[in-house]
């Protein structure tokens, strides 16, 4: 009786025009009436992709790996992006197991596996590299204002500022960065004469010496664990050239709608959004042929290797960054989306919408003169299966009813309980080191005292897939997870005991003491 209930239970029936849904483990055939044009697929009820049906009406959606990071996701065939629902219910499919049945609601827990993620191999020290944040200004000084104010805010590690003022007329820009002027590990240098982005950069670049180099434009906010997250795409592959980070308006790296200025939840804060990415957009790191110098990482070998950015080309910029890129992929080397920095960008602050269309067709002249595969090769890779999970992922997250609070790590017994954080925490079970959220274990792994690797090499992975902000504890000294912790460019917090009620009130003190920059007289 029971089993002819679960019969039941488990069957799909579709609707027209889909005729039939085939499930083979990694890939799913979507087959409807002929002259069907296309077919989309939701993923636990957010829109996930939308694909063309060939002569048969046929439709494919293949998955490298499960989007949601988790044993089985739920996916609901539709007319349209936003039309009919084809199926009574969402299929359920298991990765690497054939077959479908109808999907129970999709959990809102953690995800439990990496899903794609490409954490940095074990042992990578990404506090080691010198970075070097280089930011050209011209005008606009509200706005050069917020970003700088951002970067003292959200900046940890080691790192130094430098700010370039190409000949700025706004007379609000000089007493501005004055005031930065005076912050340790701050510099400000000035063009006599205006000698456009490019050159600006260049000379930041220059003036860095042998360290890496985030080019930041002036027009953007940066939010929580930016400068981590960039650090460790960077040391994800020893191939990686540049990085850059997804935006709200960014052309090819806006998020989740590619090309379009987009937003975030109403009741959020922008640091509320790049939160959220920071914790959901998981560490897939889609590739490009390009990065886009609105916040772009660049390793110094690469510099050393094929030199800095063409001025003479490029001087305003708009294409500069494409050129650089496509010079180091001659080289063999990569260039990765960061899905899990998100920096807000406001565009066009300098030179306005008309010109800087202007500039940017005069830009990709010479790309298409220089590099006459570039626009195919982007064309292929904007819409590979990775990025498709990023926006997929962008747009689970804003979903959310409430804004995401910062993770944290306690060790042990007596994790602080505050209302304003998730405290996860590492406990020893037996022979188990368990990872657990609100008393639920996310994640596990065996002890064994002959071979700890193994279990270090676990946790070395969950502090990066569960975007862990800070580790906090007792009193600092040497443990495992503190070694692993320096390593990743992951803040250690001492706490006083009894606990404060908060953790804004227990960390405010500590987490001023973690910023490179200080804050602006």
């Amino acid at each position: 009786m029971m089993l002819g209930w679960l019969r039941r239970r488990s069957r799909v029936s579709l609707q027209p025009p889909l005729l039939a849904a085939d499930w083979d483990g990694r890939r799913l055939l979507l087959r409807a009436q002929p002259g069907t044009q296309s077919l989309a697929l939701d993923l636990d009820g957010a829109w996930f992709a939308t694909a063309d049906c060939d002569a048969e009406g046929r439709a494919g959606f293949d998955f490298e790996f499960a989007p949601n990071g988790r044993l089985g996701i739920a996916a609901q065939p539709r007319l349209g992006r936003a039309g009919a629902l084809l199926s009574s219910a969402a299929l359920q499919l298991m990765p690497g197991h054939a077959g479908h049945r109808a999907a129970a609601a999709p959990s809102a827990a953690p995800r439990r596996s990496v899903g794609g993620a490409q954490p940095m191999p074990f042992g990578t020290d990404a506090a080691a590299p010198a970075v070097t944040i280089v930011v050209p200004v011209y005008n606009a000084a509200a706005l050069v204002e917020r970003c700088l104010v951002s970067i003292l805010a959200h900046t940890t590690g080691k790192a130094r500022l430098i700010v370039i003022d190409d000949a700025s007329d706004d007379p609000a820009i000089a007493p501005l960065l004055a005031r930065v002027a005076r912050l340790p590990g701050v510099q400000v240098l000035r063009n006599e004469h205006n000698c456009g982005f490019t050159s600006s950069a260049n000379r930041g670049i220059e003036a860095a010496g042998d360290a890496d180099v985030v080019l930041l434009n002036a027009d953007t906010e940066v939010g929580p664990n930016w400068l981590q997250g960039l650090r460790r795409a960077a040391c994800s592959d020893p191939l990686v050239a540049t990085v850059t980070a997804v935006s709200d308006n960014a052309g090819a790296f806006s998020v989740p709608e590619l090309e379009q200025a987009n937003g975030w939840p109403q009741a959020w804060r922008f640091i509320d959004a790049a939160r959220a990415l920071w914790q959901e957009a998981g560490l897939a790191y889609p590739q490009l042929p390009t990065g886009n110098g609105f916040c772009m990482y660049i390793r110094r070998s690469v510099i050393a290797a094929i030199g800095a950015l063409d001025a003479a080309a490029f001087p305003q910029g708009y294409g500069e960054e494409n050129d650089f890129c496509q010079r180091a992929a001659r080289h063999g080397l990569r260039h990765l989306i960061a899905g899990n920095v998100y920096v807000r960008h406001e565009r066009s602050a300098s030179f306005g919408s008309e010109r800087r269309a202007a500039l940017g067709r005069a830009g990709m002249a010479v790309l298409r003169q220089r590099w006459p595969d570039y626009e195919r090769d982007v064309g292929r890779q904007l819409h590979s299966f990775a990025r498709r999970v990023l926006d997929w992922r962008v747009r689970r997250a804003f979903a959310q009813v409430s804004a995401p609070r910062p993770r944290l790590l306690w060790v042990g017994a007596g994790a602080p309980d505050w209302p304003d954080a998730e405290v996860w925490n590492l406990v020893a079970n037996g022979s188990e080191n368990e990872l657990l959220r609100a008393g639920e274990v996310v994640a596990a792994c065996t002890w064994q005292a002959h071979d700890p690797e193994p279990s270090y090499r676990a946790l070395w992975d969950w502090l990066q897939v569960f975007a862990i902000e800070r580790l906090l504890v007792a009193r600092e000294g040497d443990s495992a997870v503190e070694i692993l912790c320096r390593l990743l460019d992951l803040p250690i917090v001492t706490v006083a005991q009894p606990f404060a009620s908060t953790a804004a009130a227990a960390l405010a003190g500590t987490d001023r003491d973690l910023r490179c920059f200080g804050e602006l007289p």
